[in-house]
């Protein structure tokens, strides 16, 4: 059985360069989404949204899989909007005003009635917290701009900075703050950690 990766399939979007900023257009795919609100390094529910996350995307992968499609798929990366009633907040890091999306993206053959099995299922094999905040929603954000940064999220400031640089020159900034995950931070040393820094925005 052939494993689907969409990363390498839909490379504009899930591959994004560290040397240049880049423009790129966002078309609509489907997500499982939790909401919630402040330090994602300290948050008990951040933690527990990340967790319903995974557990029931691989409950999908693995239902699919076994299922008459027999499809096999790669999970997609986790990804976070990030932003604050006060943007002041955010700037300032200060962390415990932040208020996020975190989510992963789902196969376009996923259906919503498909998620909300697969939530039935995760919440009977595990007691997870967050599980009934999940939430399956189609999300497109248009014209972007896109750059990857390798390291810690602490050092991200420089290439943010490089990147609405970009997008001043350019347009105008507009949407939610957003990153994606590209890497396993719970194996990976943090100086090889990948994240793809994107900012929607307006020409």
């Amino acid at each position: 059985m052939e494993k689907l990766d969409l990363k390498k399939q839909l490379k504009s979007v899930y591959q994004a360069s560290a040397k240049s900023v880049t423009g790129v257009d966002v078309p609509a795919f489907n997500f499982l989404m939790i909401d919630g609100q402040g330090d994602p390094n300290s948050s008990d529910h951040y933690s527990a949204a990340v967790e319903a996350l995974f557990t029931v995307s691989y409950t999908l992968k693995f239902m699919i899989k076994k299922s008459s499609a027999a499809i096999d798929y790669v999970v997609m990366p986790l990804e976070g909007l990030w932003w604050a009633d006060d943007m002041a907040a955010f700037v300032a890091d200060r962390k415990g005003e932040w208020r996020w999306t975190m989510m992963i993206m789902q196969p376009d053959f996923i259906t919503a009635q498909m998620a909300t099995e697969a939530i039935a299922a995760a919440g009977k094999k595990k007691s997870l917290p967050a599980l009934q905040q999940l939430r399956f929603e189609s999300f497109a954000e248009g014209h972007c701009a896109q750059v990857l940064h390798k390291g810690p999220f602490t050092e991200e400031g420089p290439t943010i900075d490089r990147l609405h640089q970009y997008i001043n020159e350019h347009g105008k900034l507009t949407g939610k703050h957003h990153e994606i995950y590209l890497s396993d931070i719970r194996k990976a040393a943090p100086e090889n950690w990948k994240t793809i820094i994107r900012q929607p925005m307006k020409k």
